[in-house]
């Protein structure tokens, strides 16, 4: 039995068998990455769609995907790859593209305006063994590396890839330790702390999906927002709050009302001094 030091659940994995998040793998002496090169999506993105709107703003990035996640999000927008049972499926079908492949594509796309390469879709952060040799690989090059993760890992983790990544958009998804646990099946307090070291080491922009009933309180949104002003430079990290719509397993609610992703954000400028709506 080994065990896997990604993230909280630290899963204790027999030889052969598969993590929760459906991407790591137990080995004889180890835990390693059972996802690895192993691609579901591959596109050109403008870097805002990440979204990331004070990093290189304008410019376009690679995006890649693999599956897996570590989350059980009820709303989450790309299941498929994330956590739906299609998850099973792509252990054995995606295709696979190893470091020097993705960086040749991504070279291939600077005449369309690409900057480098954006590690999405799914959580990036499960497989980051792939992500630490293509970025180190893309950086070589020139080229940017970007994150999109929903933070749930060690700091460790952190440590791996922070040398190679430029930018990274972590979710925030509320600030309820409660709702953490028993909503989406995660740990705000290791967010939290990954939050806190991420800012130390390169460009981070933070997003909140505000969800009715869940976290759209104005006493929720400013008790997160004086947190995310206390970091380092916490005061210009950019915040984006985003509109919910009705998918997967949550289509027992509205979508979040317009004017309440307003009135958040209008909350939120309170202390930062970046903060954008999404989704209206």
């Amino acid at each position: 039995m080994t065990k896997c030091h990604v993230c909280f659940r630290h899963c204790d994995l027999k030889e052969g068998s598969i993590g929760f998040c459906g991407a790591r793998i137990g080995l004889k002496d180890k835990v390693a990455s059972s996802s690895y090169g192993k691609i579901t999506s591959i596109a050109l993105d403008p870097i805002e769609k990440k979204p990331l709107h004070r990093f290189n703003p304008g410019s376009m990035i690679l995006s890649v995907g693999s599956y897996g996640c570590n989350l059980r999000c009820p709303f989450c927008q790309n299941n498929e790859i994330s956590w739906g049972e299609e998850t099973k499926e792509y252990a054995v079908t995606a295709e696979m593209v190893m470091p020097d492949q993705i960086v040749a594509i991504a070279e291939k796309q600077k005449g369309n305006g690409n900057i480098g390469i954006a590690f999405t879709y799914n959580e990036p952060l499960i497989g980051y063994e792939f992500v630490r040799d293509t970025a180190k690989l893309a950086h070589s090059r020139g080229l940017k590396n970007v994150i999109v993760s929903n933070g749930t890992a060690e700091i460790s983790v952190l440590n791996e890839i922070s040398p190679y990544i430029d930018a990274m958009n972590i979710d925030l998804k509320c600030f309820d330790q409660d709702i953490y646990s028993k909503t989406l099946d995660g740990d705000l307090h290791m967010t939290m702390r990954f939050i806190e070291e991420a800012v130390k080491t390169s460009h981070v922009e933070l997003t909140c999906l505000i969800v009715p009933g869940m976290n759209d309180s104005v006493e929720m949104m400013r008790e997160m927002t004086e947190w995310i002003a206390s970091l380092k430079d916490g005061k210009n990290i950019p915040f984006h709050v985003s509109r919910f719509f009705p998918c997967f397993h949550m289509t027992d609610r509205s979508s979040t009302p317009v004017s309440t992703v307003y009135k958040l954000a209008e909350v939120a400028r309170e202390t930062l001094n970046y903060v954008y709506t999404g989704n209206c």
